[in-house]
């Protein structure tokens, strides 16, 4: 086999990795604009959701807030929790001892 005949041969493996560095390029690129674009559109959305807060017939006691997944203000909880003793409570009850029957034999 000569040298020219070889490379032909190993050609389409060479041009998978080289398809395979450049996909890898654009992945890292584009995951760098998704994090880019990402934050911008958490930022609208929440002024979205802000409004929403702020709207008089809606408020945080809305239907729509409610919709958009958060918790309405008159449903959360106070965050008071009361805890109370972890330990078992001990038994005080004394035993008493078995009354054994004595016989006697005659």
């Amino acid at each position: 086999m000569t040298l020219e005949q070889f490379q032909a041969q190993i050609q389409p493996s060479l041009a998978a990795r080289d398809q395979l560095v450049t996909l890898q390029g654009q992945t890292v690129d584009s995951r760098t604009q998704r994090v880019a674009s990402g934050s911008a559109s958490l930022n609208l959305a929440q002024l979205v959701v802000n409004s929403v807060r702020g709207d008089v017939t809606e408020g945080e006691n809305g239907s729509l807030y409610a919709a958009m997944g958060y918790i309405p203000k008159n449903e959360r909880r106070s965050g008071l929790a009361r805890k109370g003793s972890t330990a078992t409570p001990v038994s005080t009850t004394a035993v008493k001892p078995e009354a054994t029957a004595v016989t006697t034999a005659k």
